[in-house]
């Protein structure tokens, strides 16, 4: 029998790769450096650095959400990201959104390059762009839709297209609409990314990140790198994001449907000139978004009339708590100029309209019209 989405958030297959002898309703948290051996050769786990039973287990959950061969579990985000570019050889080329979190950007160009990659940065809404920057040397296509934090949706389908036709892989950053609402590999994507920081674990309480492979062989390429380097996910924090997981579909419906709010009350509220959420109709990726995305998710950006404002938002707002991250149950401000995506180069960040009025919001679970509340008083002179 075929288990629903919502299902598989709290139990995942119903073949595992391995089974709790005690059969404890919570998954146990395997907090051990290393693994007794009965047989010579045999072993199921080894140590902990390369496999663990509880970082198997929300891998196992997160590749059944995402349609993954595997999913591969990381301490953080960025090391997710490291571990993929990796896979990549001197004199390889990068293609990627020009509009990224400033951490990838700052990958990119600080350690990518210096390691010999080639790095380019294109408008990847825009497929004759991709098409005119794709080269022979280039291995890998690298893409956030929504973007950070401008929100602009790229087509998928249309990159890995693209992609493929040159021999690239894709890699799609898929951390602010999550499976919930977008499954990239189902529009043919190689890669997944994930900061589960957000709202895979979903409470602020923990930093992690996945990397969901298509391709068993790429998955075990992965494994390998994240071995050897030693930045896979601890027992405690797989435990972490296994348990955010279980309440993922339903805190995605209750954020959207704030966001959903929020970005209507905003567009009515003095001082705010432009909102930037893809629910609304009149954004410009909205047609491209209903194509592949199920929903919109509860990320929202809006520019205000002035710097001034933007900073007086910031110290006055009293709910929403103005901090760096996004995805947990408590809605965060950001100010990208500052923090998210400060070492971008400025005249990156001046192109894409980064600049001291944006701010970028994630939409959390309390009641919408606390949080609206909230912002209107901040908002006034």
């Amino acid at each position: 029998m075929s288990r629903k989405f919502e299902t598989r958030c709290i139990h995942g297959e119903e073949a595992h790769a391995y089974e709790d002898p005690i059969r404890a309703v919570s998954f146990p948290i395997y907090q051990t450096a290393t693994f007794a051996h009965s047989v010579i050769g045999h072993e199921q786990f080894n140590y902990t650095r390369q496999d663990n039973p509880t970082r198997l287990r929300a891998e196992e959950i997160l590749a059944s959400l995402e349609g993954a061969a595997q999913a591969v579990a990381f301490a953080s985000g960025m090391a997710a990201v490291a571990a993929l570019v990796e896979l990549l050889s001197p004199g390889d080329h990068i293609l990627c959104s020009d509009d990224l979190y400033g951490g990838v950007t700052r990958l990119f160009n600080n350690i990518c390059r210096k390691n010999g990659l080639l790095v380019s940065f294109v408008d990847t809404t825009d497929a004759e762009a991709i098409a005119r920057a794709l080269r022979p040397e280039t291995k890998l296509l690298y893409i956030e839709t929504p973007s950070n934090p401008t929100m602009r949706v790229t087509d998928i389908r249309v990159c890995a297209a693209l992609a493929h036709e040159n021999g690239a892989l894709l890699a799609v950053d898929n951390t602010f609409l999550t499976p919930v609402y977008q499954r990239p590999i189902e529009l043919g994507a190689d890669i997944v990314v994930h900061s589960g920081t957000k709202y895979l674990a979903g409470h602020n309480d923990t930093i992690a990140g996945f990397l969901a492979l298509a391709d068993p062989s790429l998955a075990e390429k992965i494994r390998l790198i994240g071995k050897s380097v030693g930045s896979m996910l601890s027992p405690f924090d797989s435990w972490l994001v296994q348990r955010g997981m279980k309440t993922l579909a339903i805190r995605m419906e209750r954020a959207q449907e704030n966001a959903l709010k929020v970005a209507a009350a905003l567009r009515s509220t003095p001082r705010v000139c432009e909102v930037y959420y893809i629910g609304l109709e009149d954004h410009p990726g909205y047609a491209v978004n209903a194509r592949q995305a199920s929903g919109s998710g509860a990320m929202i950006s809006f520019r205000v009339d002035s710097e001034e404002t933007a900073r007086r938002v910031l110290q006055k707002v009293r709910l929403i708590t103005f901090a760096e991250s996004l995805g947990g149950a408590e809605s965060l401000i950001t100010y990208p100029i500052t923090q998210t995506h400060s070492d971008v180069p400025p005249e990156q960040r001046a192109r894409l309209g980064i600049d001291g009025r944006l701010l970028r919001l994630s939409v959390g679970l309390e009641d919408a019209d606390d949080l609206i509340e909230d912002l209107c008083q901040a908002l006034e002179v």
